[in-house]
């Protein structure tokens, strides 16, 4: 059973398309699950809202769909389970003092367009953390959002008949030190950094999280596109 959800934003979801809620802790296969079953749903019926699923993991490792999987490191060492799932990228960690995001998104309804996508969910990163005085950017070549060399946030979504599911993973405060198990992301000697060390203030993953639903409210617009001109074999 799925815990119970807080939905943030009930007025911006009316005038915005865009359903945040809120679980706090869950565990990485009950996530899966909830995804895959708003996914179902909005493929059955097209007019329902946009998602966005806010939450904190248990500790897990998780990597995408590749044969490449020297980034785990031989996987026996890990401290924590591992899953394999249908996202691109290589391996990384979650857990505690991360707030991850998973949007379950019709990009029928924003051009069918992966790449601008993604760099929806950048730019979404980089103005929030913005707000709490931390100047972030991207990294030519790179999926994720980074402060100068460090990473601070990763990126990986699958797509299944043109909606998204997966999503980003922003480093909030806690515990960094699992990513020395892995090589995050498939990056060599990366630096992992978080919103705690970038400014040496204590936040809670729920207080980032809510001011990530009211930016995201405000930005969907961005990535949408007009109805006439979405695809005409959508």
């Amino acid at each position: 059973m799925n815990p119970p959800s807080q939905c943030f934003g009930v007025a911006g979801e009316a005038i915005s398309g865009l359903r945040v809620r809120w679980f706090g802790r869950m565990e990485f296969t009950s996530a899966l699950a909830l995804q895959e079953e708003v996914v179902a749903k909005k493929r059955k019926d097209r007019s329902l809202s946009d998602e966005l699923l806010l939450l904190e993991h248990e500790p897990v490792y998780t990597i995408g769909r590749t044969p490449d999987r020297s980034s785990l490191l031989g996987a026996a060492h890990l401290p924590h389970p591992l899953f394999s799932i249908n996202r691109g990228g290589q391996a990384t960690y979650h857990g505690p003092g991360q707030l991850m995001g998973y949007p379950i998104i019709d990009l029928r309804r924003c051009g069918q367009d992966l790449h601008r996508y993604l760099r929806w969910i950048e730019q979404l990163l980089i103005e929030l953390l913005a707000d709490y005085g931390i100047a972030a950017s991207r990294q030519e070549s790179l999926t994720g959002v980074w402060v100068e060399n460090r990473k601070i946030a990763s990126i990986g979504v699958g797509v299944r008949h043109w909606i998204t599911m997966h999503g980003f993973a922003l480093n909030v405060c806690g515990d960094l030190s699992p990513f020395n198990h892995i090589v995050p992301c498939g990056i060599n000697e990366v630096a992992m950094t978080s919103i705690e060390k970038e400014t040496g203030n204590k936040f809670s993953v729920g207080e980032i999280g809510e001011s990530l639903e009211k930016l995201a409210l405000d930005r969907i617009i961005d990535l949408r596109v007009a109805p006439e001109a979405e695809p005409i074999n959508a």
